[in-house]
């Protein structure tokens, strides 16, 4: 017996080493679905521990977390969203996503957040959305986003923001960020040129509706200008544009219902705030290209396509757009898909900001070539009007005024005639035959076409009879001379046409 349980022990033993090595624990409180870790509504205090190393996607969303310690993401290699929202975070501190290289969107919304310092978002350089909107954030450092050079999507409504730096961003670079939303902030006061300078894509996706920003004449025309372009953050949120006549809550205005607060902006000089985009006129197949010129000299120099790639040397990812060595852009035969605006961004230390430049293209599709004459064609239309004559020769009735012309003809010429629909009111009718014998005299005159000879007094029985008379009018067929028997004719007499 203790041989048996020691080889079943050292069975087990070797049993043991041959399985698959167990999964990660799920933490306590949480659910494990593949790569994705959900630990929301779980009333959590602390960050969980033992988080698997699988998750791609972790939720701790709606709890009651209020801070985030550094280095707790190392363990996550394979993080993309991280979702941090409904908690009660007020500071994000140094480090605490130092080990998220690999993170893609970052929710911290709806937190009690209240200054964003300038290395709390350090470690996210491939971030592309950050949310932050419905927190307290009163101040953000001028090199808050410092790093985040993917980020495309910046939400940061619902918060008491006074100030935003349109200039540089906080850190952020203009070549990939497509929006950014400030609306329903504390917005006193925004720079005219600041926004003015910034390229048309942004301003598409620039949100500042519902700020208490006071109605200023140059504000009103550059926000005109974007509203007659149909820039989609104007027309989307267009009742909640407002303004403040005066430094009261009470006297905001709607700017694009209440135009008589600004009749007195019309005289304001308001063309030179917005450069206007240079149009250019191109058609398919022909070449283009574009120069970044700028004020000075640029260290730096991007395009941005319509199509919101953005386009560094040597060019587009098709190859159909190249960006030279001088900054400037060619593309070699101009298609359909390049139609739009292009927007160059240059930066150096010489340029105060970045400046933009825009070109509309418009495509207009190439007019094609006139074929080359054929003889070809002119041949096939003259054999078919040819055949419509002959047609036409054949089949049409000739006119009443060739009567006589057509009775000249006929009296040379023997024509066809068809079964008239009379030969058809019996088997027997009409029956045609050679003269009788007893009447050896009676013959066609060669002087007729067609002759129905009337038959012998033997056959007829009532049926009717026809005959043709020598001034037979081919031209009116139907004023055929009837003849009516008391008796049929016979069968026995050959059927058909006689023709002479």
């Amino acid at each position: 017996m203790l041989l048996c349980m020691l080889g079943a022990g050292s069975g087990t033993s070797d049993l043991e080493d041959g399985l698959p090595p167990a999964p990660h624990n799920c933490p306590n409180k949480c659910i494990c679905a593949a790569d994705v870790l959900s630990c929301a509504g779980r009333g959590l205090q602390d960050l969980p521990v033992a988080l698997p190393a699988t998750a791609a996607e972790l939720d701790l969303s709606h709890n009651a977390l209020t801070r985030l310690h550094p280095g707790w993401l190392a363990p996550l290699s394979r993080l993309r969203a991280l979702h941090l929202g409904y908690n009660k975070l007020a500071v994000l501190g140094h480090g605490a996503f130092t080990n998220a290289s690999g993170l893609r969107t970052l929710d911290l919304s709806s937190n009690m957040l209240r200054t964003l310092h300038t290395h709390d978002l350090d470690g996210l350089e491939e971030l592309e959305k950050l949310l932050l909107f419905n927190n307290r954030l009163m101040h953000l450092d001028l090199d808050a986003f410092q790093g985040l050079h993917m980020l495309s999507h910046l939400y940061l409504s619902c918060n008491e923001l006074s100030s935003f730096s349109f200039n540089h961003l906080h850190g952020l670079g203009l070549t990939r960020l497509r929006t950014l939303d400030l609306s329903s902030n504390w917005l006193k006061r925004v720079s005219i040129p600041e926004l003015a300078a910034l390229p048309t894509y942004l301003k598409n996706r620039l949100y500042l509706h519902n700020n208490p920003l006071p109605c200023d004449c140059s504000l009103y025309h550059l926000l005109q200008r974007w509203h007659q372009r149909g820039l989609s953050a104007l027309h989307d949120f267009e009742r909640e544009y407002t303004c403040l006549i005066f430094k009261v809550s009470e006297s905001r205005v709607r700017f694009f219902e209440h135009s008589r607060v600004f009749k007195n902006c019309s005289v304001a000089a308001a063309p030179g705030l917005e450069l206007p985009e240079e149009q250019l006129h191109t058609q398919e197949g022909q070449s283009l290209r574009l120069s970044c010129n700028t004020s000075v000299p640029a260290a730096r120099v991007a395009w941005v396509s319509p199509k919101n790639e953005l386009l560094v040397a040597p060019g587009s990812q098709d190859g159909s757009i190249a960006v030279l060595a001088d900054g400037s852009l060619a593309i070699g035969r101009v298609q359909e898909q390049h139609a739009g605006i292009f927007v160059c961004l240059a930066s150096g230390p010489r340029l105060h900001h970045n400046q933009t430049l825009e070109y509309n293209v418009s495509v207009q599709k190439a007019r094609p070539e006139p074929e080359a004459f054929n003889t070809g064609f002119t041949t096939l239309l003259g054999c078919i009007v040819g055949l419509v004559l002959v047609l036409l020769y054949l089949f049409a009735p000739p006119c009443r005024g060739c009567c006589r012309c057509c009775r000249r003809a006929c009296r040379n010429r023997c024509w066809p005639r068809a079964s008239s629909p009379l030969q058809e009111l019996s088997a027997q009718s009409s029956v045609l035959s050679t003269p009788p014998p007893d009447a050896p005299s009676r013959k066609a005159s060669v002087h007729k076409h067609v002759v129905f000879l009337e038959p012998g007094k033997n056959g007829l029985n009532g049926r009717v009879q026809l005959a043709v008379a020598e001034d037979f009018d081919l031209c009116h067929p139907v004023g055929l001379p009837l003849k009516a028997g008391s008796e049929s004719a016979s069968s026995a007499g050959s059927e058909g046409l006689m023709m002479s």
